[in-house]
């Protein structure tokens, strides 16, 4: 695991630029040789001369007088190009990608910028620039040279640099731009956030637009050198008296990371446990792995999605769920999997029971007799998954919040085997009208709830009501695609593509009490977010895919326990940000900058694959020298290959089930089975010995052997790729 590399923050290679100011001391040093020299020179010629008219002699004397002026002259105009230039600034490329030989090279040492609002982005002239306002919707587009034309958008990963005068993005390439002075910097900077915020909310960037946008109480989020930070530096003080502060750790202590590979199939997403077992679930089955202090291990026992006797009533049971739900002291999952591919909906969801390894019942979403949908399932509390008698949890969609119940809502347990696709009891929540388009949402420990919109706004919802948020916050142009809270509800942390936004929720109300957003309303003490974000050459080199997802805290479920850091998975990237340091207002990510501050400080693990998840396990397996329990991290696994005609282990081939035996005898280490490639090699013994029983040359079968691409046959380093 490495950390986030100032790869950006390089020294320019520039060596016309030093090349120039070498040439500039040069010239400094003739110049002030030949001002030394002028007067005796002039001496010498006037006396070996034919005398000239005295007109002449005053014209000779003033063109002497400029000429001493010249190097000076040339010397500011090399110094400050842009003087005559408008918007002259140097482009910089940065080329070789993430190797030892990266760096930044320039690409053209004097050229200009200029903000154009068009409706034709890519590939068009300038001609057409002008004409371009009447056709329709129309953008702000940054151009650089010829080499730079991308619309003014979040997606650039803009990074500014005050110190160095510079600003790094991404447009086809990471590129960066240097300017000639502080003012030319800052002329930049205000004129892309105007850009910025037009393209974004489609109102001109004004005082009045912004309480439009944002509302007057969150005129903090719009300036937000007008924001009360208070709160971020009273947490600040509140972390540092947390139990989980004294923790010990060593010198140099870096997280701890572990990798596991799906056993049948690519994982899609990961049920961590915080009891003995956690769970990978994929595309026929769930893979069930013990939990240690350093880490998860094992092709444990496999659970296939068709191994239960429970008769379905649809289809559904055997895709691939996008969302498991860990319930009742961890020996029930709930399943639930989208109608159709593409789309997150659901009608409905399955129960399986882990101990026995099978679906035992089908559940339908229902109100008021009509069958729903839901997009988004989670549970009571932060701890909720841990209580035995547990049988509510939440439900989201689109215009839809709720509590589900799988009790009968006279209170008389459904008798599962003779019911008919049972329905599940809406027991609380509030179908809005339209215009929420919920996302994605979270609950606290105490069972109050967040939830994220399309539209970026985050709803803060008290655990007793669902009609009415508490909490508004508005969004910043980008939608949220995934939510999380702290176990105490005090910090919210939302994922957008490009972005993670932090907000503190705390507040002081008329009587001087410290609040949450979720029980009281915050009023306009609302402290302005904080951003984290990869920078743009991280966002360029995670790959195709890199957009975030699913950031999360660390995990615990206890009062008093504090979170220790932040991850979310970009492409190959999983990224890891230490919280304490992000809500420090005073480190050094936040110098010199202007606008939301943002962090860029974090920690990177890279993997060949895209990242499915990344997810720390519970605190309870941090040891005492550790600073945070291990990371868990979940990348698809192309299936091995064994030979032709032989059986596959039998934790490939989705027959292997839990018969009643979870839990024991289990190999963590698999010190007592073989591996994949020892099973390939022993069985590729076995025929050898029967090739040479009946007869087949063993030099043949050697030369076969070697040749082994011929029948598909890899070795072990081969397979393990």
């Amino acid at each position: 695991m490495g950390g986030s590399q100032s790869r950006e923050d390089l020294e320019l290679s520039d060596s016309d630029t030093e090349g120039q100011e070498e040439e500039e001391t040069e010239e400094e040093e003739n110049y002030q040789d030949v001002s030394n020299e002028t007067p005796e020179k002039s001496s010498s010629t006037g006396r070996n001369r034919p005398k000239t008219p005295s007109s002449l002699d005053e014209v000779e004397s003033k063109l002497k007088a400029l000429k001493l002026k010249y190097p000076s002259t040339t010397t500011r105009t090399q110094q400050s190009p842009n003087s005559n230039f408008k918007n002259g600034v140097k482009l910089y490329l940065h080329i070789g990608g993430n190797t030892p030989k990266a760096k930044w090279v320039s690409s053209e040492k004097l050229t200009s910028y200029s903000f154009i609002k068009t409706s034709k982005i890519n590939g068009q002239d300038e001609e057409e620039d002008s004409e371009s306002e009447s056709e329709g919707v129309c953008w702000w587009v940054l151009k650089v040279s010829t080499k730079i034309r991308a619309k003014v958008a979040v997606e650039m990963q803009l990074k500014t640099l005050k110190e160095q005068r510079r600003v790094d993005f991404v447009a086809d390439g990471v590129w960066a731009i240097k300017f000639f002075s502080d003012e030319d910097y800052k002329v930049f900077n205000s004129k892309y956030q105007e850009c910025l915020f037009e393209n974004t909310f489609g109102y001109e960037s004004n005082e009045a637009n912004k309480v439009k946008v944002y509302g007057k109480d969150f005129v903090g989020w719009a300036n937000p050198e007008k924001a009360d930070d208070s709160m971020w530096e009273d947490a600040e003080d509140d972390f540092l008296k947390s139990p989980g502060s004294v923790t010990p750790v060593r010198g140099n202590q870096d997280l701890q990371e572990e990798f596991e590979e799906a056993a049948n199939g690519g994982i899609q997403s990961l049920a961590l446990g915080a009891l003995d077992n956690s769970f990978l679930v994929g595309n026929s089955g769930i893979q069930v792995v013990k939990n240690f202090s350093h880490g998860i291990h094992g092709k444990g026992a496999y659970v296939n999605f068709g191994s239960g006797n429970h008769r379905s009533a649809s289809n559904s049971v055997h895709s691939t769920p996008k969302k498991a739900l860990l319930m009742r002291a961890e020996t029930n999952m709930l399943l639930m999997s989208p109608m159709n591919e593409g789309k997150l909906h659901s009608t409905g969801l399955h129960q399986l029971d882990i101990e026995t390894g099978k679906i035992i019942t089908e559940w339908r979403f229902e109100k008021d007799g009509t069958d729903i949908t839901m997009r988004d399932i989670a549970n009571d509390s932060k701890g909720a998954q841990l209580d035995p008698s547990g049988s509510t949890f939440l439900g989201l969609d689109d215009n839809r919040l709720c509590r589900w119940d799988m009790r009968d809502r006279h209170g008389i347990v459904q008798n599962l085997a003779t019911a008919n696709t049972p329905v599940l009891n809406w027991t609380q929540g509030h179908q809005f009208s339209r215009g929420t388009n919920f996302q994605c949402f979270a609950s606290t420990g105490d069972g109050s709830i967040v939830v994220g919109s399309r539209d970026g706004k985050i709803r803060l919802y008290s655990g007793n009501s669902m009609r009415q948020a508490k909490t508004a916050f508005p969004g910043l142009g980008s939608p949220i695609t995934h939510v999380d809270v702290t176990f105490d509800g005090k910090w919210i942390l939302g994922t957008t593509d490009t972005y993670l936004i932090l907000i503190c929720t705390l507040f002081t109300d008329k009587d001087g009490k410290m609040k949450t957003g979720f029980n009281g309303r915050m009023g306009n003490r609302i402290a302005a977010p904080r951003l984290l974000k990869l920078t743009p050459l991280d966002s360029h080199l995670a790959g195709v895919n890199n957009k975030f997802q699913k950031a999360q805290f660390s995990w615990v479920t206890e009062n008093g326990k504090q979170e220790r850091h932040l991850v979310a998975t970009a492409g190959k990237f999983s990224a890891i940000w230490n919280f304490q340091q992000v809500k420090n207002g005073s480190h050094e990510c936040y110098r010199n900058q202007e606008g939301l501050k943002s962090c860029y400080c974090y920690k990177v693990v890279l993997k060949d694959d895209s990242i499915v998840d990344s997810r720390f396990m519970h605190d309870k397996f941090a040891v005492s020298d550790s600073p945070e329990a291990p990371l868990v991290i979940a990348t698809p696994m192309k299936r091995p290959t064994w030979l032709p005609g032989l059986d596959p282990p039998p934790y490939l081939d989705g027959t292997f089930s839990l018969a009643g035996d979870f839990g024991f005898d289990f190999d963590p280490l698999g010190l007592g089975d073989d591996d994949p490639e020892s099973g390939v090699c022993r069985q590729s013994g076995s025929l050898l010995t029967r090739f040479a029983m009946a007869g087949v040359a063993g030099n043949s079968f050697h030369r076969f052997v070697l040749h082994k691409t011929r029948l598909g046959l890899k070795t072990s380093a081969e397979i393990s790729h």
